[in-house]
């Protein structure tokens, strides 16, 4: 019988208990601790894991006998709690951002490599179905020379909780809770290749942000040019009137061919991955697909692997620098 990771959880909201229930259904992991403020959260998580300790502190939770950490808190704590954790000789995955900026996620990472401890972060759309297949053709030179892409991700009711309007606690708006999804699955496609530019606008109710700087941005477009010349095109936003809850989509280009994923008729959940040739196109994947766990799953059964830090959280780095020039 394979052996269980015994995790904590900090931070059981709707997300938090998601990867949760993920990853016990997995049966690689069990629940030995949870941590969140909110009471009815926790009640929530108790009836997934009935055996976990309820925490009153992330200090508590690391006096358990934990294997690994799974973070789910505000983005504020992401990088403190990730670097404690890792410091307690704990494999970590945490919720995207990884840190408000990137001198916030350099820290992280190098506490993760001085410990040599893995490092993951819910950067789940790389897991959509297809998506592993999508990378190999674009790696295969069947698409021929790629030279340009387009992404899109569009909220058209935007965060509930009011701390992601506060730049303090959040590190920004739409761009560090949607854009990193885009730019991330747009690098990590393409084999990460160098950042040679970004050019960027962000706006607030229709403001240039730049007139409004304690506010954080709900609408913004960036040019973004890699090395060898491809360029990406990426606009991002929340509340924006796009006619339905939301849209997501990214669009890869090449000499011989493109790749496309959108979501279906406005789902947050259900993606069509295509290829197109001319104007035909073939689907790669579609729904149903329960995408959303597969990052956690992944992450705990790499550390029943081998606990040591992979050089994958490298391009962590490079994201989060990418989003600082969005706002530069």
């Amino acid at each position: 019988m394979t052996r269980k990771l015994k995790l904590g959880f900090a931070g059981v909201g709707w997300i938090g208990r998601h990867r949760m229930q993920a990853l016990l259904d997995s049966g690689l992991a069990e629940a030995v601790g949870i941590l969140d403020l909110d009471e009815a959260c926790v009640a929530e998580a108790r009836a997934l894991a009935p055996d976990a300790v309820v925490c009153a502190s992330f200090e508590e939770l690391l006096l358990l006998e934990l294997d690994g950490v799974v973070i789910a808190t505000p983005s504020a704590g992401h990088a403190s709690q990730s670097i404690v954790a890792l410091e307690r000789g704990l494999p970590v995955f945490c919720q995207k951002p990884l840190g408000r900026n990137a001198e916030e996620v350099t820290a992280v990472v190098d506490a993760a490599k001085k410990v040599d401890r893995r490092l993951g972060v819910d950067l789940s759309y790389r897991h959509l179905a297809g998506m592993a297949q999508v990378r190999e053709i674009l790696r295969s030179g069947e698409l021929g020379r790629i030279y340009a892409a387009e992404a899109v991700f569009h909220n058209a009711y935007g965060p509930g909780k009011p701390w992601f309007y506060d730049r303090a606690h959040s590190g920004g708006g739409c761009v560090i809770d949607l854009g990193i999804h885009l730019v991330d699955l747009a690098l990590w496609l393409l084999g990460e290749p160098a950042v040679t530019g970004v050019d960027s606008r962000c706006f607030v109710r229709g403001v240039p942000l730049r007139e409004a700087p304690d506010a954080v941005e709900d609408y913004a477009t960036a040019r973004i040019d890699l090395e060898g010349g491809v360029v990406v095109d990426v606009a991002c936003s929340w509340n924006l009137p796009v006619g339905t809850d939301a849209e997501i989509g990214l669009r890869i280009y090449g000499t011989g061919g493109g790749i496309g994923l959108r979501n279906v008729e406005g789902s947050f959940y259900d993606f069509m991955l295509e290829r197109f040739d001319g104007r035909q196109r073939s689907v790669l994947a579609s729904p149903p697909d329960a995408w959303g766990g597969r990052a956690a799953v992944a992450w705990a059964g790499q550390v029943l692997e081998s606990p040591s830090y992979d050089t994958e959280a490298d391009s962590l780095v490079t994201l989060a620098q990418v989003l600082d020039r969005f706002y530069a």
